[in-house]
């Protein structure tokens, strides 16, 4: 028997906690549980606080070791004297230089703009607008505000080959980038490292376009795309991406580390939302981001018992979905814990049969 992956489970805050107790259960079912075996650090905001920011060190090291890491969204607070984000702390520790989140028709719920074909988005994880420097001169009327930013050759590589990786292995085009005639020293380094992997990847479809004709085309086109992304354009395509095809929650986020020699090494599965403070304790949530963090973590897992295990909790959660099991933001009145259990008899009906 294939020795079970370990996965680090990142507790959070708020109703990301109560939604990654939802995909916890359904990576403890019968079907999975012989699959991976959990390691659980408690990344709350009072965990935070109390120790430090020692609590996100050790989840680093833990996810490091395994390779696997499952986590729940966190409270980042506002206060520069406070605990800051663990996002940035374990983006710099892992190595996770590239965030990937995909857009998917959902069955039963209609996208917006037409789209109906996979639309990936594989952004910068660090760099870029997040955690510039930043400062302000003068007062009044002549007040001036300065921001400087970094991008480097390494991370616009690796951006650059796993989009054309990723577009390879689904069958889609490589399509838009960064504004490089605006800024062709800053932004255009992405783009040089596009057109470079473009070259390593004849095979790949490639149409580069400026993010502000890839913001209004992306919603003409309906092959399936992949869009390599500074930080913050990527952060703002990914939501919108997510948007047109119904909901948030309908896809998983994956943060993708990297060893020195740049080949991937860590995968670490979220959804790609927030805590909602307003929605915890309400049991309305949509817990099918996290699920669906699950069914990719297993499907990133060397052993192919788990790939097929990723799959069938992919498949089970779309069926439910398209089965009109659905939540609140998708027009249904399914409770949280009734989707997750419309998930777990599916997948065990699909191993039954």
């Amino acid at each position: 028997m294939t020795r079970p992956s370990t996965v680090v489970v990142l507790h959070g805050d708020q109703t990301g906690e109560e939604l990654l107790l939802e995909a916890l259960r359904v990576l403890e079912a019968p079907q999975l549980a012989e699959q991976v075996q959990l390691e659980h650090v408690d990344l709350s905001l009072e965990a935070r606080r109390s120790s430090q920011n020692e609590v996100v060190h050790d989840a680093a090291r833990r996810m490091r070791a395994s390779g696997f890491g499952l986590k729940a969204a966190t409270v980042t607070p506002e206060g520069a004297d406070d605990v800051g984000s663990p996002n940035a702390i374990l983006r710099a520790e892992v190595g996770g230089d590239v965030i990937v989140r995909t857009g998917r028709r959902i069955p039963g719920v209609a996208p917006l703009a037409g789209v109906h074909a996979p639309i990936t988005v594989a952004r910068m994880a660090v760099d870029d607008a997040y955690g510039a420097r930043e400062w302000r001169e003068n007062e009044g009327r002549a007040e001036v505000a300065y921001r400087t930013t970094l991008i480097t050759r390494e991370r616009c590589r690796r951006v650059a080959e796993y989009s054309f990786g990723h577009a390879e292995a689904v069958g889609a085009t490589v399509f838009g980038g960064p504004k490089y005639t605006v800024s062709p020293v800053y932004e255009g380094m992405l783009k040089e490292e596009m057109d470079a992997a473009s070259r390593r990847h004849p095979a790949v479809p490639y149409e580069p376009q400026l993010i502000d004709a890839t913001l209004a085309l992306v919603l003409t086109r309906d092959d399936p795309l992949v869009i390599p992304a500074l930080n913050r354009d990527g952060d703002l395509l990914s939501d919108l991406v997510l948007a047109l095809y119904g909901t948030l929650a309908g896809s998983e986020s994956l943060m993708i580390g990297f060893d020195a020699e740049g080949a991937q090494n860590l995968v670490m599965a979220e959804a790609p939302h927030g805590t909602a403070p307003r929605l915890q304790g309400r049991h309305v949530a949509n817990p099918m981001a996290m699920i669906l963090a699950v069914a990719a973590l297993l499907e990133e897992m060397p052993d192919p018992g788990a790939r097929r295990l990723g799959a069938a909790v992919r498949g089970a959660t779309m069926r439910a979905v398209g089965q009109g099991v659905r939540t609140a933001d998708l027009g249904g009145t399914a409770l949280t814990e009734e989707f997750t259990d419309a998930v777990l008899e599916r997948l065990a009906g699909a191993a039954g049969s």
